[in-house]
């Protein structure tokens, strides 16, 4: 293409000086089209404003009947404009009339025109309306005309994006931009939460999209190119790295992008057009986003993510960007949204602030939304394209019990959601009241509700949620927040913090859990087909014993004159207790031999996940202190069902029959051997599965703090011991064929119970 140091460059040096102007926006409109149609010898220019009910309106034109600007209207896909608006793609004509799309409105005297250019008006590849220019002779349009009025476009889309037409919108009207929008996901953690847009990654805003010196400017677009691919090299480099692996392919399929040449060019065609080095990439991020929105081929939408993430680091190499600042301006009720991020990232910003997370990816088990459930936020994940439809500072509802994420909603819906909120509040202060009170059931039946935790930040609400104490405490994920391998002191600071802070509750701490799906940056293991059966939690710490036995020295030593009780997760063999035992043993000899302080008591235990434990029962409760079940592995592992997969995990209840029975096994062994059971699985944080826990036996359960308030709601009107001949008349009966879930439910209304 030749370089346009003509006409289209002037055009844009006075688009520029224009936006500059303290004009009207219909003024500023007017004078636009005005130019635009001067300048490129058209006898129309017109521009149509996508609103949001899916109308594209006349906001101006330079030829056209100008008594029809705000009063022509297409609809998205409708006509030629419609078309154009529908597909993200311009539309060159030389016989406009004789194209099927062509809709004739009488009322714009369009009539006599014959050649027609139109070009979406594009931003993050969504159309927000149509640029048109016209003439009464049959004439294809140039390539560089057809470049430069899509460089024009781009002026018009953060003139809409600003939200300056606002003023000459019809009341009661909204444009598509400002539109609300529900985007449908994944529940990884139930709650609503109402609040504004806060992006993890905020798009680059690029304000100066005009050039003085396309020479300089391709200058810089190569030196920020040359900074991108060193980066992705270095990246691939990494000993961190692994060389096979779906992430590999990511940055593979990146460095490919990086060194293509025809991205290149279309990089330097924009900026020769008159478009500075970072408008040149934000405007083809935006046609080649516009292009692939419409592809059915996942892999091919999957790397248009890629391509975008690529196009959004080179802009921050052409701007500097360094990174966001968590603390200034961040409003007091953030939901924040993200493609992906990790643990460390969520913990940056300030928790008091923060109401929601919605991911468009990850999985439940992922470690940031592990952190998050740990934090009380409400989790969405699966939201496909959230990010690319909102803006910081958007009004935004996140339904985490149904799934939904709500973009600038409705003012009905929004007070129907702040009426759900009061409504949750007001519940929430009932249970508050009732953390005073003892849990005991109505006949009499004193119940252990403990809490889960795992970072420091859980600590306060021991206190505010009532809960007993903590039966089960993560120490996994100070490993999993952390960017090295927390030393020995830090562990037993942090440990010494978590003991300070319970006040004398009792605190049960998990040994370490990492592996399988919970892999920590700078603890690589091999791939594995299966890492949930794999190399994780008591097997990887068994196998590193090094790794192992500083954690027992740091709880060991953070226990002093306390009571330490301790807990082995994924234990498969009773002989795998027997070697902690003995490791546990020599960090005890030693650190009394050093002179250490040592806990006043120690109890140790095991968690039961692991099915082939259930075969060892005597066993495993003349090995240990107390036992704990882990409710959530060992569904998983029982009925087989991969509680990650949304196509199975919802196939099996674990109120079903099956598991319910497993579950009484344990409570009757844990009985006959005289052994301390708690649960501290998921089941126990709903009233009705609780309730079900509590019929079967058990009398200590561990779960979020905000589940303990609804559950103690729930056993303090409830008759145990009728619920448990209910329900073992049922279990018992290999006839019946109500379910469970039904049967208790039954119970609970008939009884009045709470749920």
């Amino acid at each position: 293409m030749r370089d346009l140091s003509g006409g289209p460059r002037v055009l844009l040096k006075r688009l520029r000086e224009l936006m500059a102007e303290p004009l009207e926006p219909q003024d500023r409109l007017d004078r636009i089209v005005r130019q635009i149609a001067s300048n490129m010898v058209a006898e129309v220019c017109s521009v149509y404003v996508l609103r949001a009910d899916g109308v594209l309106e006349l906001y101006a034109t330079e030829g056209l009947n100008r008594e029809a600007v705000h009063l022509a209207q297409l609809k998205m896909g409708q006509g030629l404009v419609g078309t154009i608006a529908a597909s993200a793609q311009p539309l060159n004509l030389s016989d406009a009339q004789s194209h099927p799309a062509f809709r004739y409105l009488p009322e714009t005297g369009e009539e006599i025109y014959h050649s027609f250019l139109g070009v979406p008006i594009l931003r993050t590849g969504r159309s927000l309306g149509v640029l048109v220019v016209q003439n009464k002779a049959s004439r294809n349009y140039r390539d560089e005309e057809v470049e430069a009025l899509e460089t024009t476009a781009m002026v018009l889309a953060e003139m809409i994006a600003t939200g300056e037409l606002k003023k000459i919108t019809k009341p009661g009207l909204e444009l598509d931009l400002t539109r609300s929008v529900t985007i449908d996901g994944d529940t990884y953690n139930d709650g609503i939460g109402l609040g504004y847009v806060v992006l993890h990654e905020p798009r680059i805003v690029v304000t100066n999209l005009l050039n003085e010196d396309a020479e300089k400017e391709i200058r810089r677009l190569a030196e920020a190119m040359g900074s991108l691919r060193i980066s992705i090299d270095d990246m691939l480099s990494r000993r961190d790295v692994s060389m096979e692996g779906e992430h590999r392919e990511v940055l593979e399929t990146y460095r490919m992008f990086a060194h293509d040449q025809g991205w290149v060019r279309k990089l330097e065609e924009a900026i020769r057009n008159g478009l500075t080095a970072e408008a040149a990439v934000e405007k083809v991020q935006s046609d080649t986003k516009a292009r692939m929105m419409r592809l059915t081929d996942p892999y091919l939408r999957e790397r248009m993510h890629d391509f975008e993430d690529l196009a959004n680091r080179l802009l921050r190499q052409l701007t500097g960007y360094t990174g966001r600042t968590t603390a200034e301006g961040f409003p007091n009720d953030a939901i924040i949204l993200a493609r992906a991020m990790g643990a460390a990232e969520l913990l940056d910003y300030p928790r008091a602030n923060v109401r929601g997370l919605v991911l468009e990816e990850g999985a439940v088990t992922s470690h940031v939304v592990i952190v998050a459930r740990a934090m009380g936020i409400p989790v969405i994940g699966q939201a496909a394209g959230v990010v690319a439809l909102a803006e910081n500072g958007d009004a935004v509802i996140i339904d985490a019990d149904e799934g939904h994420v709500h973009l600038r909603p409705m003012t009905d819906h929004r007070r129907s959601y702040e009426e759900k909120v009061r409504f949750r509040a007001r519940r929430q202060e009932q249970f508050r009241a009732l953390r005073a009170i003892e849990p005991v059931t109505k006949d009499g039946k004193r119940i252990s509700l403990m809490m889960n935790a795992g970072l420091l930040v859980d600590l306060p609400q021991l206190s505010e949620s009532g809960a007993e104490g903590i039966g089960l405490f993560r120490t996994e994920l100070q490993f999993m927040i952390a960017s090295t391998m927390p030393k020995a002191d830090e562990q037993e600071q942090f440990y010494r913090n978590v003991i300070k802070q319970a006040a004398g509750r009792v605190v049960t701490f998990r040994t370490l859990d990492i592996g399988g799906d919970k892999v920590v940056p700078y603890f690589r293991g091999h791939e594995e087909e299966n890492p949930a059966l794999g190399w994780r939690a008591i097997r990887l710490s068994l196998d590193r014993p090094g790794l192992l036995r500083t954690q027992l020295r740091a709880l060991l030593k953070a226990s002093a004159d306390t009571e330490l009780k301790l807990m082995v997760p994924m234990v498969t063999e009773v002989s795998e207790l027997t070697t902690v035992r003995e490791l546990l043993q020599k960090e005890v000899q030693h650190l009394s031999r050093f002179g250490h302080g040592l806990p006043r008591k120690l109890q140790f235990g095991a968690m039961i996940e692991v099915p082939a434990l259930l075969w060892q029962l005597d066993e495993l409760m003349a090995a240990v202190d107390f036992v704990s079940v882990g409710s959530n592995d060992l569904f998983q592992f029982a009925m087989a069902v991969d509680r990650g997969n949304a196509r199975v995990s919802d196939r099996f209840d674990p109120l079903g029959k099956p598991f319910l029975r497993i579950l009484r096994e344990i409570v009757r062994g844990a009985d006959r051997n005289k052994t301390p059971v708690t649960l501290c699985g998921e089941l126990a944080g709903k009233p009705l599965s609780a309730m079900a826990l509590l019929g079967i036996g058990f009398r200590s359960i561990s779960m979020s703090p905000a589940s303990i308030g609804p559950v103690k709601a729930m056993l303090l009107g409830l008759d145990v011991d009728a619920l448990a001949t209910a329900m073992n008349e049922v279990l018992d009966d290999n006839s019946a064929t109500v379910p469970m879930r039904e049967v208790l439910a039954r119970f609970a209304e008939s009884h009045n119970i709470p749920l």
